[in-house]
């Protein structure tokens, strides 16, 4: 593990420590109730992003990445949302209440949401698709939208509710399966608002949380690679197989200490311009990860053969998990975003 930055909150520091004492002795645990008992450890209430301690936030995400991804996908809209609420004026303190953040549009299917005066009090109608967490978590921020306005509004909701509906029909992942993934349906449902309209996407930790999933893809790297690491420690250099696997393991070894090296150094940066636009940051990290990903599991394949996906349980989890949890990125569409980014600024962008 890197050397923990000076700034960073004691209670970071902890909470890193902690979680790697913890998580081993959950694995035969739901998700559902892995999250609700990191939560009631206080083991889920990270610094947000931005804040001194961003490499020791991600590292608790590539932490919990590395155990279980279906728990990091929970786990990290969990942290996303108390960091939301806190930036916008909303803190929730000390609960024991597990929350997600639902933010995907489809098109043609929109969450409408009916302010009642000036209450800070609404009324959601819809149905909102690609909500993570759903059957497991108690609360959800949602991004809806009221009548006339071209902007999204972010809304809290209480998932208990009896007038939501779930629909888990639609959800046929084989990778991923265990993050009760659902389409969720609102009638007339009590919500609070959360800021103004535009808000999610206009405040600085937008892509402080985006740049964080790139910490999550990295931990499921991890848990691929490892199969390789333990396999090559074990093995004689006079086995027949062990120069192709060497030159395996190099290539790996060389892709995750440049994506480690480039987590850091993104980390620091966002610590260090914590109001300024992090895209082209969030975007480079997110497109490293995802590429190092696809690396990882092309060679730690081709080393090793079938016998991990057959017979290695957390293997298998993890090969089939990964190529799902990074589809969360746009692919060429992020690649294209990321140009543009980066020819909008002034400064030469790869200069040592």
């Amino acid at each position: 593990m890197p050397i923990p930055d000076r700034r960073a909150h004691p209670y970071a520091l902890a909470a890193v420590s902690s979680l790697a004492q913890a998580l081993p002795g959950m694995a035969a645990l739901s998700v559902a109730t892995q999250l609700r008992q990191l939560v009631g450890m206080g083991l889920a209430r990270l610094p947000r992003p931005g804040a001194g301690s961003t490499l020791q936030r991600w590292q608790a995400l590539s932490h919990v990445a590395q155990h279980s991804l279906s728990l990091a996908k929970l786990y990290e809209g969990h942290c996303d949302a108390l960091a939301i609420l806190l930036e916008l004026g909303h803190d929730r303190g000390e609960t024991n209440e597990t929350w997600a953040v639902w933010a995907a549009e489809v098109p043609g299917q929109r969450v409408q949401v009916l302010p009642r005066g000036d209450s800070g009090l609404a009324k959601l109608s819809g149905a909102k698709a690609w909500c993570s967490g759903a059957q497991g978590v108690s609360h959800a921020l949602l991004t809806a939208w009221r009548p006339g306005l071209d902007q999204s509004q972010l809304v809290a909701v209480e998932l208990g509710h009896a007038s939501i509906r779930m629909n888990t029909g639609a959800w046929q992942a084989v990778g991923m399966a265990d993050t009760l993934s659902a389409e969720v349906a609102f009638d007339a449902t009590p919500a609070t608002l959360v800021g103004e309209p535009g808000d999610y996407l206009r405040r600085p930790g937008f892509w402080h949380g985006g740049a964080g999933i790139a910490a999550c893809w990295y931990g499921g790297t991890l848990a691929v690679a490892d199969s390789l690491y333990r396999g090559m420690r074990g093995q004689s250099s006079e086995h027949p197989a062990f120069a192709y696997r060497a030159a395996a393991f190099g290539k790996v070894d060389r892709v995750l200490a440049g994506m480690a090296a480039l987590l850091r150094e993104s980390a620091a940066w966002i610590d260090a311009n914590p109001h300024a636009d992090a895209m082209a940051t969030a975007l480079r990290v997110r497109q490293a990860a995802e590429a190092a990903a696809h690396c990882v599991l092309e060679e730690t394949g081709r080393a090793l053969g079938a016998t991990p996906y057959c017979r290695d349980a957390a293997f298998a989890r993890a090969a089939a998990d990964l190529p799902v949890f990074i589809r969360q990125s746009h692919g060429y569409r992020d690649d294209a975003a990321l140009a543009s980014a980066v020819l909008a600024q002034e400064n030469y962008p790869w200069a040592l």
